[in-house]
């Protein structure tokens, strides 16, 4: 089981840029597929990507793809993902979350085991 934190969140202004990380405390971070989700307010949780333990992405938005660039540091257990041209769209809480497994990204929220407790960001002038 891994214990998610997710940092970086905050007020930004249209047109900005974002920056968030996931720290993850337990053994086995380098062995999980990262994801990365967020709720919009008023909307239900929607998945953005998942990262594999390789680093290779998977975007669950395919529209956001363009703006957003991910990493991942297995030796400080963390994935950081930068976000671009904010929108006011772009306002939610976002949740980083955990599987098992390094190469299978899950199709399903249900998969996913654990989960940060999220991080708000505002896109406002």
């Amino acid at each position: 089981q891994l214990h998610l934190v997710e940092t970086g969140g905050g007020l930004v202004q249209p047109g900005g840029s974002l920056k968030l990380t996931c720290v993850g405390t337990g053994t086995t971070f380098y062995n999980s597929v990262i994801g990365w989700f967020r709720q919009s307010p008023g909307q239900g949780r929607e998945g953005l990507f998942c990262i594999r333990g390789v680093g290779s992405v998977r975007f669950y938005d395919e529209g956001i793809s363009g703006r957003l660039t991910a990493s991942r540091d297995n030796d400080k257990n963390t994935v950081t993902f930068q976000l671009s041209s904010l929108k006011s769209e772009d306002t939610g809480v976002y949740y980083c979350a955990a599987r098992p497994g390094r190469f299978v990204c899950p199709d399903n929220e249900s998969e996913w085991f654990d989960w940060g407790q999220g991080t708000q960001v505002t896109v406002s002038s």
